[in-house]
């Protein structure tokens, strides 16, 4: 209709002084033109990647303090399960501490991390290995020998129990008879850790009262600190493939915003490398090393003075892994950034000089052709 319109009134120039005409008349030309070769642009939605699943995806905060041996962990996560309530199994080498995180810092990080965007005029071409265990009712305290009971309490919305053993077979009577689901599988993921000396911490999380139908839970992050040689993530699960399908889970995300000194890499064993890649890395500036610790609730002296940001993506396999993720200094300390995101524009007038060209030619010989005929009357 905009291109009608001009063409008649274009057309309708016998009543116009010559010079409105002209104008017109390009004003039309180059609309056609532009219209030809700059088309509308389609929108094309782009979906998040992953998919809420048995352990489902998980965005894992790890602030690493090389120098007293110290990891703070604090994760983000949903869980998928039919039942009301569930627990799950969180290993670490000493005995944890516990504590309410803030939800806030991860989108301070993903902000942190994000691509550039660029305008462009024209046109375009369980924490971790947490096993899930069904929880049948409320769970009891205390334990039977030889399994110690080191701390209960109520955290950040989860009834958290840190337990000691040095029995895998104390550890299933101690988890049935707290109405935990424990099956073989469990009991040869638990196996490892518990040789090791390895603090077992039983976290349990109850759906909403207004929303039992809800297979997906998610709960407010928890953060854990403790002692440990090597900075780690425990990647070790059960085999999960049967639950996985009856769930109808198919894909997961693992995200680690990974805090140190200086740029790390993560490792699994070296006859199987971890599958996890480096999206960000980057220094921190104070500001925002600041800011980030007010949202976890951690004090100004937390983690290095200077923070160098690694940021992990990891798809996340359903298959029963070798070892945990270590991670150690990399050798390569070169900044990583995502590939911006480009937005393309439309420009107030064409870009392409093609466009006036046509233009020219169209106007310009009957411009010539009726000045010459006023100078010969």
């Amino acid at each position: 209709m905009l291109v009608q319109s001009v063409t008649l009134v274009a057309f309708g120039g016998t009543f116009m002084s010559s010079r409105l005409w002209l104008t017109l008349l390009l004003a039309e030309t180059i609309l056609l033109v532009y219209l030809v070769v700059h088309p509308a642009q389609a929108c094309c939605p782009a979906p998040p990647r992953g998919q809420p699943v048995v352990n489902a995806d998980q965005t894992v905060i790890m602030i690493w303090d090389a120098a007293t041996k110290t990891q703070h962990f604090i994760r983000q996560a949903s869980f998928k399960s039919d039942a009301e309530d569930f627990g799950f199994l969180v290993p670490s080498p000493t005995q944890p501490e516990l504590a309410e995180s803030g939800d806030s810092a991860f989108a301070q990080f993903r902000k942190l991390t994000e691509p550039e965007r660029k305008k462009v005029h024209g046109s375009s071409g369980s924490v971790g290995c947490g096993c899930g265990t069904n929880v049948k009712r409320t769970m009891v305290a205390g334990s039977a020998a030889p399994v110690r009971v080191l701390e209960e309490k109520m955290v950040a919305g989860f009834h958290a129990v840190v337990l000691e053993t040095k029995s895998t077979t104390a550890l299933a009577d101690w988890l049935k008879d707290n109405d935990y689901a424990f099956s073989p599988e469990v009991q040869a993921w638990a196996k490892p850790y518990v040789e090791a000396g390895w603090k077992i911490t039983a976290l349990r999380v109850k759906k909403r009262q207004d929303d039992k139908e809800a297979k997906e839970v998610s709960a407010k992050s928890l953060r854990m600190t403790f002692k440990t040689d090597r900075p780690l993530f425990p990647y070790r699960e059960p085999e999960a493939g049967k639950s996985a399908e009856v769930l109808g889970a198919k894909h997961r995300l693992l995200r680690i915003y990974f805090v140190a000194e200086a740029r790390y890499r993560g490792e699994l064993t070296p006859e199987t490398p971890w599958t996890g890649r480096v999206a960000w890395a980057g220094k921190v500036s104070p500001t925002d090393r600041a800011n980030a610790l007010e949202l976890l609730k951690l004090p100004e002296t937390t983690g290095p003075a200077q923070w160098w940001l690694t940021e992990f993506e990891d798809d996340w396999a359903y298959r029963t892994a070798p070892a945990d993720v270590t991670f150690s200094r990399s050798p390569t300390q070169d900044e990583v950034r995502r590939e911006p995101i480009i937005e393309y524009v439309a420009a107030p007038f064409p870009t392409d000089g093609m466009v006036y060209a046509l233009a020219a030619v169209v106007v310009v010989p009957p411009l010539v052709r009726r000045r010459k005929r006023g100078v010969s009357l």
